[in-house]
């Protein structure tokens, strides 16, 4: 009688437990066939509703990671979606603005062509013109791609922030006087900073034409660089507890509406009609390239771009890192000075 009631008990128990390990196993086999599939969050049964949870220990902790992996792919597919409606949106904004220059460029060189040009001189300027114009989208085009292809390799090298500050508001003067602008500087401390000088180079520069171009005539951009300690949590991820250079550009485009600051870097992006250039602007509209390059070389660094609005326009800001030791200006390095200097 012993024996039997032992045996009794065991088939009882050996059933619920293989009972439960099928139901498990399917719950398994469910949530493996999910992570083929485009299914988000949780894994479901097969009605759509959430699976149970499983009772056996191992199985369980299987679920678990099972269901830490489906949570990751699903964000991944996320990141997938929102880079290819980048993708299509960039280049619908890029088809529309290759059209129209050289929609132009063929209309005056039929022109020129039939000898109907009142002023060929006037001509030739428009053309050029349209052919910088064109140029700069596939040299902005060019670097973009390799932000997102990963593959835009810097050559690192100690650079004077003073030095830098300098190259770029030489470079932007001409522009700036052009168009009524006063272009100013001012270098804080004369911090180094480890990167590509001209991938920097590039960067700031963008930010200044871009503060260049939406700052009405007798308007005013300010460059401001200055040494940071440690820069504050929130900044960027590789910045936080780490002294830092902050590189801010200022200008009076009347600012940015706040619903649109989180989508300033994003690729063509050109906000409202308030900072959208005019028609016949010199320096032409751009594709909206130039900020999402910002970001992306300055995330290359290690670094950070931020926004907001201050009084009469926005202030951008440039984070990047400093590596502990390489505060100040190594011997035989440039410098502007050590002291504070107005550029």
């Amino acid at each position: 009688m012993v024996s039997l009631s032992g045996a009794a008990v065991t088939l009882a128990l050996t059933f619920l437990l293989a009972r439960s390990l099928s139901s498990d196993s399917r719950t398994l086999r469910a949530a493996l066939q999910d992570l083929g599939e485009d299914a988000d969050g949780p894994f479901r049964n097969g009605r759509g509703e959430p699976g149970r949870a499983l009772m056996t220990g191992e199985l369980a902790d299987l679920s678990r990671e099972l269901n830490a992996t489906s949570a990751k792919l699903a964000e991944s597919r996320e990141r997938e979606r929102a880079l290819e409606r980048s993708r299509r949106e960039l280049v619908a904004w890029v088809s529309h603005d290759l059209r129209t220059p050289l929609a132009g460029l063929r209309a005056m060189a039929e022109a020129l062509e039939d000898g109907v040009a009142t002023d060929p001189a006037r001509y030739h300027l428009l053309m050029r013109q349209a052919v910088d114009r064109l140029a700069g989208m596939v040299d902005d085009l060019f670097e973009l791609s390799r932000i997102h292809a990963g593959a835009l390799k810097l050559t690192l090298e100690n650079v004077a922030l003073a030095d830098l500050v300098d190259g770029v508001l030489a470079e932007g003067q001409p522009l700036a006087r052009a168009r009524g602008i006063e272009l100013t500087g001012v270098v804080a401390a004369p911090a180094v900073v480890h990167g590509d000088v001209r991938e920097l180079s590039r960067a700031l520069s963008n930010l200044v034409v871009n503060a260049i171009r939406h700052t009405p005539a007798d308007g005013a951009v300010r460059i401001e660089a200055s040494e940071v300690a440690a820069g504050p949590a929130g900044e960027g991820e590789g910045l936080a507890g780490q002294p830092q250079v902050r590189i801010a550009v200022t200008d009076g485009c009347g600012g940015i509406p706040e619903e649109d600051l989180d989508r300033v870097f994003d690729v063509a992006w050109r906000g409202t009609s308030a900072r959208t250039p005019e028609a016949d602007s010199p320096v032409g509209a751009g594709a909206g390239l130039g900020l999402a390059i910002v970001r992306g070389i300055a995330q290359a660094h290690s670094g950070d771009v931020t926004v907001g609005n201050v009084t009469g326009g926005c202030r951008f800001e440039l984070h990047l890192p400093v590596p502990v030791g390489e505060l100040s200006v190594q011997p035989g390095m440039s410098s502007l000075g050590k002291d504070r200097r107005v550029l």
